[in-house]
């Protein structure tokens, strides 16, 4: 790290855990965010502060008035523009050194596995369960830890899925493709805004203490949060054996 960089990041220095070894490895690392909205937003601009070296934002969609409630990264003057660009603009501003790569697609196939393959983790900030098994097929194929966030309404939900780990669940254990689920989305149901920002800001937590090897990940755990009481569960969730994503490896010894 050069003298800009040693003071930039000099609170994270401080702390024992992390030191020049973990930010050396968060200046190194490359990060994907699927989704810049609710979630996506806090959580890039939180990775981009704390100094992730690349960072791979994808996103099909453009800014919309509506977007703004709670979507942090994006501007009323930003209204029709992609927003994997509006963020890129943002994060620029925020940390210029950090590559932003916008990637303006609904990734999926192909495009979704040579993504997946050039992170070191990926986050899940979509808002459909198609997308969510997609990615979580493609980060259990190249072996990429996943971080997992969704809120609605008023109700949240985080995890980590680590095919590096034999014990650990995917997103398909927990919640199977073919279990029939009511598809809700923050368009029609609505979305608390804070609420985003606190899943999508521990997402980015989540990805650091990844990333930069330090601290102790939610792998196998799986938090809900209530937002209108402000209350908290942590439950633990399992592998299933005969899941057809990750039920091929062997158990944990």
């Amino acid at each position: 790290m050069d003298d800009h960089q040693l003071l930039r990041y000099s609170r994270h220095l401080l702390l024992d855990e992390m030191g020049i070894e973990a930010q050396e490895r968060l200046l190194a690392c490359s990060v994907l965010v699927v989704g810049a909205g609710g979630l996506g937003c806090p959580a890039a601009l939180y990775l981009a502060s704390a100094g992730v070296g690349r960072l791979l934002i994808a996103d099909a969609d453009t800014v919309d008035l509506t977007n703004l409630q709670r979507q942090v990264l994006h501007r009323e003057a930003g209204i029709g523009l992609p927003k994997v660009e509006s963020a890129r603009r943002a994060l620029a501003e925020v940390n210029p050194r950090v590559e932003v790569v916008p990637l303006q697609a609904r990734l999926e196939g192909t495009a979704l596995a040579d993504a997946v393959r050039e992170a070191d983790v990926v986050l899940d900030c979509t808002d459909n369960f198609a997308t969510r098994h997609a990615v979580n097929r493609a980060c259990f194929a190249e072996g990429v830890p996943l971080v997992s966030g969704s809120a609605l309404r008023f109700e949240g939900q985080l995890t980590v899925f680590d095919p590096r780990d034999p014990a650990s669940p995917c997103y398909q254990c927990v919640f199977p493709e073919d279990q029939a689920v009511e598809e809700a989305q923050c368009a029609t149901m609505g979305v608390f805004a804070p609420l985003t920002g606190m899943v999508g800001t521990m997402q980015a937590a989540e990805a650091l203490k990844i990333a930069g090897e330090f601290g102790v990940p939610m792998t196998g755990q799986l938090l809900m949060i209530d937002a209108r009481r402000m209350r908290f569960e942590r439950i633990a969730v399992g592998r299933s054996p005969e899941c057809g994503v990750c039920g091929s490896r062997a158990p944990a010894r």
